[in-house]
């Protein structure tokens, strides 16, 4: 399921203005006790952008299937 998520998301991502900048890479602690198996980082124009993308109707049945697939956190962050 979790392939199958992953093959459909981009679509939903770039339709809304987003880039991968990270996506399931080498991941190393350097400090603290955080220690996830897989990150993803993703870029949108603008946090309202980012937030379009996750409650649209086009990504919410691939957001149902990386749920039943994978344990999730995640955040959004404004940046520069």
């Amino acid at each position: 399921m979790y392939e199958r998520y992953k093959a459909l998301v981009p679509q939903t991502i770039a339709s809304h203005g987003g880039r991968y900048l990270a996506r399931g890479g080498r991941v190393e602690t350097l400090e603290g006790t955080w220690s996830p198996r897989r990150v993803v980082v993703l870029e949108f124009p603008d946090v309202d952008r980012a937030k379009a993308w996750w409650s649209s109707p086009e990504a919410s049945d691939v957001h149902a299937m990386r749920r039943s697939a994978a344990r999730t956190e995640m955040i959004v962050v404004e940046g520069l």
